[in-house]
């Protein structure tokens, strides 16, 4: 209930912090045996445990950080010089087809953390966008449907790891017997909904194909003016750096190894390191002195806060439903009662809702990996398609749920509305989610 009362809240009052807390309330007020006072002090604690972890204050930092390097770009020139570069000097977009194309390849190029795909493709490719006349909806649904399922798919990433970390656990207790490696690789052929949102998006694309509350989203129609003077590198020097970074902090946070690296620490130092790198290399090339870019630093950060406590919320939430044990609640329906041929189908649709419901694929995956794999293993079914089902409905979950990090940063790096976000990119994963749910049952027949 309390995730659920936190999406109606979200949908109907189209006011994202009021919906989170009250879902967060409602679920402490259950674990705490509907204690009012109990309540008011467990929603403290919560919080001043929430801020005490260091993951979660990077995370909240980098998307403090993520203003900060929008504003001082987007005043740097290099903006302009970019609309002269690709429409006047080069004519290399010159349709909101194009716009929003340059933004689905680089959210299939970038794909080593999905926080950093949606930040860059929504920054480069916005001002084209909104040029266009295309819809800052469209663009938020083309980061979101390109950043978490290319990430699953080409898993050399963090995302990787922690599915590797999960399976190899299983073959270690005995529960699966293979290689980790083999049967991620094998599972990754499975992920369905991955593959078939990336197709959507494109046709989508290519089509302008306009469906449910995508018809009526609002456009925001702002001219970048054309700077011959402009230096294009003003803009992309600091979105490579960050890119460079991602992997240099992976690898070092990892200890040499890219894949055991920390996601949080990587994103916010990287953030950090670009805005600072970026804040001088403006002063030396002229761009603007050091007084401005951090009064423009300061005003990004600023407008970043609003952002940073709905993921602050977001967290919160996850962390009520986990303690509710909403996963284990739901897998617990179908354990004993399910034909071998519909496992791998309702495994999907079980760690959609969870994943839905709780915002996070990651803790999705952490949740029903050790549910999954025994279950398909006692009844003899295709351990890489359960598993395939598990990273599916993972990411499809996480894709619709407005209350997913993945959801709030494609809204912010596009800079539109969040439950408009949500709201408009829904009907294109449900349609990707059926697709994915059919194919589930006929491979399990193949």
């Amino acid at each position: 209930m309390p995730p659920l009362l936190a999406i109606f809240l979200a949908l109907y009052t189209r006011n994202v912090l009021i919906s989170l807390f009250g879902g967060i309330v409602l679920g402490l007020f259950v674990l705490n045996d509907f204690s009012i006072i109990t309540t008011i002090g467990a929603t403290f604690s919560l919080f001043i445990t929430l801020l005490s972890q260091a993951w979660i204050l990077k995370t909240l930092g980098f998307a403090l950080l993520v203003g900060s390097i929008i504003m001082l770009i987007e005043n740097s020139g290099g903006i302009g010089g970019f609309i002269h570069f690709v429409q006047k000097k080069h004519s290399i977009i010159k349709s909101a087809r194009g716009s929003l194309l340059l933004a689905y390849g680089i959210g299939i190029v970038i794909f080593v953390e999905s926080s950093i795909t949606s930040l860059v493709a929504g920054t480069v490719s916005r001002p084209l966008t909104d040029h266009f006349g295309v819809s800052r909806a469209k663009l938020a649904f083309v980061c979101d449907s390109t950043s978490a399922p290319v990430c699953s798919l080409i898993a050399v990433n963090g995302w990787g790891a922690l599915l590797l970390g999960l399976i190899s656990t299983q073959i270690l207790a005995g529960v699966i017997v293979g290689n980790g490696i083999d049967i991620l690789i094998s599972s990754i052929a499975y992920n369905f909904y991955a593959m078939v949102i990336l197709i959507v998006t494109f046709l989508m694309i290519w089509f302008n194909i306009e469906i449910g509350p995508m018809k009526n989203a609002t456009i925001v129609q702002e001219h970048y003016k054309h700077n011959k003077s402009g230096k294009i590198g003003h803009m992309f020097y600091p979105l490579f750096l960050m890119i460079v970074l991602v992997f240099v902090f992976l690898t070092i946070t990892g200890n040499g190894d890219m894949l055991k690296g920390s996601g949080s620490s990587s994103i916010f130092y990287t953030m950090l390191s670009t805005t600072l790198i970026t804040i001088f290399y403006y002063k030396i090339d002229g761009a603007m002195g050091l007084k401005k870019s951090l009064h423009l630093s300061y005003i990004g950060i600023k407008k970043m806060i609003p952002i940073a406590t709905i993921l602050l919320f977001a967290f919160a939430i996850g962390e009520v439903t986990s303690e509710l044990k909403t996963g284990a609640y739901l897998a617990s329906f179908v354990s004993h009662i399910l034909s071998v041929h519909f496992l791998a189908f309702v495994i999907f649709i079980l760690a959609s809702i969870i994943s839905f419901s709780t915002g996070t694929s990651w803790g999705t995956f952490s949740i029903m990996t050790p549910i999954a794999l025994p279950m398909a293993a006692a009844m003899g079914a295709d351990i890489p398609l359960v598993m395939g089902a598990v990273i599916s409905g993972g990411v499809f979950g996480d894709h619709c749920s407005p209350i997913s990090d993945t959801t709030i940063i494609s809204a912010m790096a596009s800079e539109c509305d969040i439950i408009e976000h949500a709201k408009t990119q829904l009907p294109y994963a449900l349609i990707s989610g059926v697709i994915a749910a059919v194919l589930f049952v006929l491979f399990a027949y193949k």
